[in-house]
């Protein structure tokens, strides 16, 4: 049961199973946690620290059982990835479908530090990169709305 329930959040609730863009589909699902509680920034802020410690745990478990870097399953990283890329944000359409886009170009390019930090050991390395693209995301996205006045 436990291996049960550890694999459930790292693959979040199965979509890290599904056939086609895996890592697309779990960022999106975590587009719809965003939009539901950003709002409540304490509460937001809480729920991603508890889905990142969690992630981190789970991830480097389930990358040990399967004796395998990083598995395209774990999908727990794109959620908190998005979530960081839109923390703090107005959540607005335009905001939360460029913040999805950037972010899934940042998580595949992996532009320097995200690819140092890939390559950290366990659920460190398969969390972390995936924050620092939510990060440079939000950055981003800070910027453009600044300059567009909106921020």
């Amino acid at each position: 049961m436990r291996n049960f329930l550890i694999k459930s959040f790292a693959t979040v609730c199965g979509v890290g199973f599904l056939p086609f863009a895996p890592g697309t589909w779990a960022t999106l699902v975590g587009v719809v946690i965003t939009y539901f509680l950003g709002n409540n920034l304490p509460v937001f802020t809480i729920l991603l620290l508890v889905l990142l410690v969690f992630g981190i745990i789970t991830t480097g478990v389930v990358e040990k059982q399967m004796n395998q870097k990083d598995p395209g399953i774990l999908v727990i990283d794109e959620v908190v990835g998005v979530m960081i890329a839109l923390w703090g944000l107005p959540l607005i359409w335009p905001v939360m479908i460029c913040g999805f886009f950037l972010f899934r170009a940042f998580d595949m390019f992996k532009i320097y530090p995200i690819n140092k930090l890939e390559a950290q050991s366990g659920g460190w390395g398969i969390m972390l990169d995936d924050c620092m693209a939510g990060v440079y995301t939000n950055i981003i996205l800070r910027i453009a709305l600044r300059c567009a006045g909106l921020f």
